[in-house]
């Protein structure tokens, strides 16, 4: 009897073990398949961000030679208003050529019909003076009241032939000049027709330049448009990611750590990220991501999208918030025992320079400015002066595969 009640407790501490152990097994399947859902997620959100960064360097470039092609038509523009003067200045020209011919013309016609009178009276006043010879100069002595008398009035008789011939010869000339001028305004005339027919030419080959660039600056206004839809999408994916890794890790994790993301905090650090713990760029040596970008690298990268938030990790003061070209827009936090944070390529400051925040305090808004390939957060420790890994501070983080 005794013998039965020894092996029924047996039997029930055997019974209580299996299930224990079935429970067991189940809490660590759980965790374990979470854990691969977390990790497929920030697959994932690592795959989108490198497509991400792809299309915003498609941005770039695009509007890079959107802004050339626009360059080239403010000066297509410039040359088209230049020819266009010019066009109006030939056309002003060729008016006041013709104009001045047409008078010319009517000029020269009515100085040929005087010069004809003229000459016509020139020669019937010496025809009649060779027919009366000598009685004509008789008579002009005989009828002189003295011989001064004589003298004048043979001076008059050669004045009046010298003038005659003067009036002649003065209508020659200004047929002569007019005609001269009329051909020089011809030749010109002709110079500016020319002109202006290759102005024309010019004109209508800037016309088909600028369609021609006004069409590609269309286009690639068309496929800049494309692709922020496409980062928008991205980004709002992402952040559906976030959410669903963040649901995951709290329900794996319970409360949390009281740093805001789940990662533990091993010393007086929290994690400076609200929603990701997802490291996707380890300290120390790496190769260059993107140019100018360091392979010595200073801190962590810490995936995550843009506009999620960035505490302090420390309490302190805030040495500095500024933009640089390198780390975008960056804060620095000295607090006080030694040791300082950093956190780079935000895309919002909020935290001010000489401002003292708390530990856990949101600082600024994740982003990718200055030297970055995308959307996450770059964070430094220096103990000393000196810069050290971040991650001996913390646990429970997720490394990217390329980290």
């Amino acid at each position: 009897m005794k013998n039965n009640r020894t092996i029924a407790r047996v039997i029930a501490v055997i019974l209580a073990l299996l299930m224990a152990c079935s429970v067991l097994v189940g809490v660590i399947g759980s965790v374990g398949a979470s854990a691969a859902s977390i990790s497929d997620l920030k697959d994932q959100q690592e795959q989108l961000a490198q497509e991400k960064a792809d299309l915003e360097q498609k941005i770039e470039d695009a509007e890079g030679e959107q802004f050339s092609i626009i360059a080239k038509k403010q000066l297509i523009d410039e040359s088209m208003n230049l020819t266009m003067n010019e066009i109006d200045n030939a056309t002003a020209l060729i008016e006041e050529y013709t104009e001045f011919i047409a008078e010319a013309e009517v000029e020269i016609a009515e100085l040929e019909v005087k010069e004809q009178e003229q000459w016509e009276a020139y020669k019937t006043r010496v025809r009649v003076m060779e027919e009366n010879g000598t009685i004509s100069y008789l008579e002009v002595l005989l009828t002189a009241t003295s011989f001064s008398d004589l003298l004048s009035r043979i001076d008059t008789i050669g004045e009046v032939m010298a003038k005659d011939r003067s009036i002649y010869n003065e209508l020659v000339e200004t047929r002569n000049k007019l005609t001269e001028l009329k051909a020089e305004k011809e030749e010109a005339l002709a110079e500016q027709e020319e002109l202006k027919v290759e102005l024309e030419e010019k004109k209508a080959d800037l016309e088909d330049q600028l369609a021609e660039a006004e069409a590609l600056i269309a286009e690639y206004q068309s496929n800049i448009e494309a692709y922020k839809d496409d980062v928008a999408a991205i980004e709002a994916e992402d952040a559906r990611l976030d959410e669903e890794i963040e649901n995951m890790e709290n329900a794996s994790s319970g409360s949390g750590s009281g740093s805001g993301s789940g990662v533990t905090a091993e010393g007086s650090f929290v994690w400076p990220s609200a929603a990701s713990t997802y490291v996707t760029s380890r300290f120390g040596y790496r190769n260059s991501p993107t140019a100018g970008a360091s392979t010595n690298h200073k801190g962590i990268d810490i995936g995550a999208s843009y506009g999620t938030s960035v505490l302090a990790a420390k309490s302190g003061t805030v040495t500095t918030s500024t933009y640089s070209s390198s780390y975008g827009y960056y804060i620095v936090i000295n607090h006080g025992d030694g040791t300082t944070t950093t956190y780079a390529h935000m895309s919002q400051l909020i935290a001010k320079k000489g401002q003292t925040v708390s530990q856990g305090e949101v600082i600024g808004k994740v982003g990718s400015t200055g030297i970055s390939t995308g959307p996450h957060l770059h964070f430094e420790v220096t103990v000393g002066g000196s810069r050290v890994d971040p991650l001996q501070f913390f646990s429970s983080y997720t490394l990217s595969p390329s980290a």
